[in-house]
């Protein structure tokens, strides 16, 4: 397989153009059929073609946006619905500026049935290239390396994914590192990578570098340190290269340009969001009679603590115990309407208002109770550290991780964020929020007989 690992980005390209292809012909078909003669003043030849430019640009990024292009990387069910979402808003996109064109709200009718052909197209092409691609790079053989934190976490997710990862072998860092080493190059068990856990720098630099000169691929865990040290800035003042790390989260430019965004878009949310809001509180107070909303005490940026609003979701008495927990897999505290709004998010949306006040951004590290981040900074100090971004209703954790995801990986989550912020990364998360609203996954509580989102393991340390 090494011998043809570079052939990897060619394929994808050679695929991707396929699909685009298809896009582009089906989209040129309904243009000139339907909508180019409903405009005062027809397109010539090049006006037609700058049109379907316009389209093959909107296909392409949208797509990109929420990973439809990476066969082989992602289930064909993911694929397939980055691909639907992707697809779906570009032709949006598209009946809004044929409206501008034509000075009409036209008839969608073919653009609804261009998309249905379009979603047949997706999934025959989706189930067809991720079959080739993995007949041409079968799941790759690894061995894993884990320290002394538990690496069970990773060997379950590692297990999900068995189209593109076999472990061969679980090797704990005290066996030696010349002993991993000699296992690495072992021909007889043809490993195709290491896995290297959490494990003290010295052996993981040692590893890192013996495999790099032996062109292995490695796929590393980072420690927070490593996610401090990707942002970081080169400076070259004189002839011994330094790194430097600003470690002071936004600048003022950014939180300025950041708080500008977050009222335009939240005011517009409003418009969309106040007939929703009514018929959640009416089916909320149909169902058993109580609160419609709920205030709770969460942090914000610094540490400042503020009431977040929500709808509610849970029984009244959800703790009446006092015990500050997270929402369990088969949480019998959540209502028959608290399911529904919680798994399509809706519980979240009188959150706008938290934003206008200034409590919180559109994007940011989701704010956590004082009581369970308090739990949290026990087993890990650098908790802490999240509180350098405003509190967000949607982040970087939740769009790349889960609702039961490790304290510990969901800082390193919301870490990469605030030390890689930047608009289009606001952006992109935002986009990226649409896609998990329907994704089961990305709801899950925590397991049963877990009161925080720590690793059991952790919990008994």
């Amino acid at each position: 397989m090494k011998n043809y690992e570079q052939y990897k980005r060619l394929m994808r390209s050679f695929f991707c153009i396929m699909l685009l292809a298809a896009q582009v012909i089906m989209f040129w078909y309904v243009w000139r059929e339907t909508y180019s003669p409903l405009m005062e003043s027809p397109y010539w030849r090049k006006g037609h073609w700058l049109i379907a430019a316009v389209y093959l640009f909107l296909v392409f990024i949208f797509p990109r946006i929420y990973g439809g292009w990476q066969v082989g990387y992602l289930r064909v069910f993911n694929i397939v619905y980055s691909q639907f979402l992707g697809t779906l808003l570009a032709n949006v996109t598209m009946y809004f500026i044929i409206t501008l064109l034509t000075k009409h709200f036209e008839n969608p009718g073919m653009l609804i049935l261009m998309t249905i052909c379009q979603t047949v197209v997706i999934v025959l092409w989706a189930v067809i290239t991720n079959r080739i691609y993995q007949r041409a790079y079968p799941p790759r053989k690894v061995l894993l390396v884990y320290g002394d934190r538990p690496a069970a976490g990773l060997m379950k997710k590692l297990h999900t994914r068995e189209d593109r990862f076999e472990i061969g072998e679980m090797v704990h860092i005290s066996e030696g590192v010349e002993r991993i080493e000699a296992r690495i190059v072992d021909e007889e068990k043809g490993y195709g990578g290491v896995v290297i856990c959490d494990i003290p720098s010295g052996e993981r630099n040692r590893i890192l570098k013996y495999c790099y000169g032996r062109g292995i691929r490695t796929y590393t865990t980072p420690k927070i340190s490593d996610v401090l040290i990707r942002s970081a800035e080169s400076q070259h003042m004189f002839d011994t290269p330094l790194l430097m790390s600003r470690n002071t989260g936004l600048t003022i430019e950014q939180r300025a340009i950041k708080r500008a965004v977050d009222i335009v878009i939240s005011l517009a949310a409003c418009i969309p969001a106040v007939p929703i809001m009514a018929i959640v509180a009416l089916c909320i107070k149909l169902d058993d009679g109580g609160r419609v909303f709920y205030k709770q005490k969460r942090l914000t940026e610094g540490g400042r603590e503020f009431f977040v609003y929500k709808f509610r979701s849970m029984r009244e008495d959800a703790e009446k115990d006092g015990v500050a927990r997270l929402a369990g897999e088969n949480d019998d505290r959540i209502t028959r309407v608290g399911h529904v709004i919680r798994a399509i998010r809706f519980d979240e949306i009188p959150q706008l208002i938290n934003i206008l006040k200034g409590d919180m951004s559109i994007v940011g590290p989701r704010p956590e109770r004082p009581e369970i981040a308090k739990d949290y900074e026990k087993e890990i100090p650098e908790f802490a550290y999240r509180l350098k971004a405003k509190a967000g209703l949607t982040g970087y954790a939740q769009v790349y991780g889960k609702y039961n995801t490790t304290a510990y990986d969901k800082l390193k989550l919301d870490l990469m964020y605030v030390q890689n912020y930047s608009l289009r990364l606001d952006f992109e998360i935002m986009f990226k929020t649409v896609q998990i609203l329907f994704m089961k996954e990305s709801t899950e509580g925590v397991e049963d007989g877990q009161v925080t989102a720590m690793e059991k393991q952790e919990n008994r340390r």
